[in-house]
């Protein structure tokens, strides 16, 4: 892969300016999502890709409650479960009409959101907005799959010209990069990135 370069970074909860009808529909980390995917395509000219390993956690257990019981399924309830959820929202309240490209890959999100970002570059967008969260995980879940432990989120502005370049070498040992674990090395509290590769950062 060719070197993609970030050339802006948010990661943080920020006071969604989502409207209200669609603004309930999303929790917290929706809401952050959203917030950042504006802050990095303020024009909503870039596409757009979101990565999440479980998606909305809640809304899933939440329906899966519901058949147990022999309850009927909300049709919002469902539409909000999708893991293109955060976009479909985003998307409909920026009135955005690029693409968008919504993502899970077993762990191997960070890695899928480069690979998906470095296409569309390829065909010719100049820059690529990418998302990585990850949701409150519900007691049900926790201890059975891998989870950061907390709500988080980050996003980059990609390109191929501006910024500090990212680059990739063989790694001995292949992890699953959570979206805390990017935040780290990325503000340069880590040297590098395990995923199913060791990714590096040019440094300033």
């Amino acid at each position: 892969m060719a070197t993609v370069k970030p050339n802006r970074l948010i990661s943080a909860q920020l006071s969604s300016e989502l409207p209200a009808m669609l603004r309930r529909r999303l929790d917290d980390t929706g809401h952050a999502t959203c917030d950042i995917l504006r802050e990095l395509d303020p024009q909503a000219n870039a596409p757009l890709v979101h990565a999440s390993r479980h998606g909305d956690t809640t809304h899933t257990l939440a329906m899966l409650e519901s058949l147990q019981r022999g309850d009927p399924i909300s049709p919002t309830r469902f539409s909000m479960s999708v893991h293109n959820a955060i976009l479909g929202v985003h998307s409909i309240a920026r009135s955005h009409h690029r693409p968008l490209q919504a993502l899970g890959a077993c762990g191997d999100e960070f890695e899928a959101l480069l690979h998906e970002s470095y296409g569309y570059l390829m065909a010719g967008y100049p820059a690529v907005v990418a998302a990585f969260s990850e949701s409150c995980l519900p007691a049900a879940y926790q201890g059975v799959t891998q989870h950061p432990g907390t709500a988080c989120v980050i996003g980059m502005r990609l390109t191929l010209q501006r910024g500090r370049a990212i680059t990739a070498s063989t790694s001995a040992h292949s992890t699953s990069p959570t979206p805390v674990n990017v935040l780290q090395w990325l503000s340069g509290e880590t040297a590098f990135l395990n995923g199913r590769q060791r990714w590096h950062l040019e440094q300033e």
